[in-house]
């Protein structure tokens, strides 16, 4: 049996610390009152030790500091935002923007111009940061023999909402790493609680496709899977090899993987959706490699 290749998940960011000193970055998040977004906290701890911008600062759609209110405690000019989501949503396209007040991908307030970045899960990245955790959780099952399944929230507010976890499904199957590649969803078909359904080989690898270690993939879509039938106790952040993979299930080997939330490489994935930005400030341009940003392209 070939080895199956590995991954390539090193992510260089193209920009130079020395181009945005005097810009602010904003990393916007979904948030919880229930499970503080700690991912998205120590992304921005180790961008602002790069000392890249003059201020970095998260804000959270449930969570302080709120979208609402972030862009009063920073001083600079020049500002970005990024949303640190899955991909373009009804939180990325209507409650962020709504929230901070922007006109669009470029928002100017007498002097102060605010540039709203592409979602970090828009990234190429992301699916080998998928592909990694997939491997991490099933180590040694054939993928020959396995159905993998990338699985997010799902709404009905937003169709956009579950484009995501399909795109990135669709880039994992282009590989031929995998028998079967699928997207599932929490709150809309193909759900996630029939993953027996719709797959068909032997060993069934499911990686959670969130960008926080919240309830939804530690306790909700276990539960879901038929992994427990109570959600356990456990501190956020907390990793799911306790849950002792595999696990004999409706016929099946499934397997269970964590988010990619803590991936080490999510630093230089936000830094290059803003160095993806196609309209940099004027000290910025020498360094970054702008490119159009689809949300101008589309209607």
């Amino acid at each position: 049996m070939s080895k199956m290749p590995q991954p390539q998940i090193a992510c260089k960011t193209t920009m130079n610390p020395s181009a945005l000193k005097n810009a602010a970055l904003v990393i916007a998040a979904h948030g919880s009152t229930r499970d503080p977004d700690s991912p998205t906290l120590r992304h921005a701890e180790e961008i602002r030790r790069r000392g890249i911008f003059s201020e970095v600062v998260c804000c959270f759609w449930k969570g302080t500091p709120s979208c609402r209110e972030v862009l009063a405690m920073v001083d600079s000019r020049d500002v970005f935002v990024v949303p640190n989501f899955i991909g373009e949503g009804h939180f990325t396209r209507t409650v962020i923007p709504r929230e901070m007040g922007l006109d669009g991908p470029v928002t100017r307030r007498g002097a102060r111009t605010i540039r709203y970045c592409e979602p970090t899960g828009n990234h190429a990245r992301i699916a080998d940061l998928l592909l990694a955790e997939a491997r991490r959780a099933a180590p040694g099952v054939p993928p020959s023999e396995t159905s993998l399944l990338i699985v997010s929230h799902g709404s009905g507010l937003d169709a956009n909402s579950a484009a995501s976890a399909r795109l990135q499904a669709l880039r994992i199957a282009g590989t031929g790493l995998y028998a079967e590649v699928l997207a599932a969803y929490m709150e809309e078909p193909p759900l996630i609680k029939e993953w027996d359904a719709f797959t068909s080989r032997p060993n069934v690898v499911v990686v959670p496709f969130f960008l926080s270690d919240g309830l939804h993939a530690r306790h909700d879509i276990p539960a879901l899977l038929g992994i427990r039938e109570e959600p356990a106790a456990a501190g956020a952040g907390q990793r799911n090899d306790s849950q002792r993979n595999p696990h004999p299930l409706r016929g099946r080997q499934l397997y269970y993987g964590n988010t990619i939330a803590t991936a080490p490489e999510f630093a230089d994935i936000i830094l290059d959706q803003v160095a993806k930005f196609p309209e940099p400030p004027a000290s910025a341009a020498p360094f970054l490699n702008g490119i159009p940003d689809p949300r101008t392209s589309t209607g």
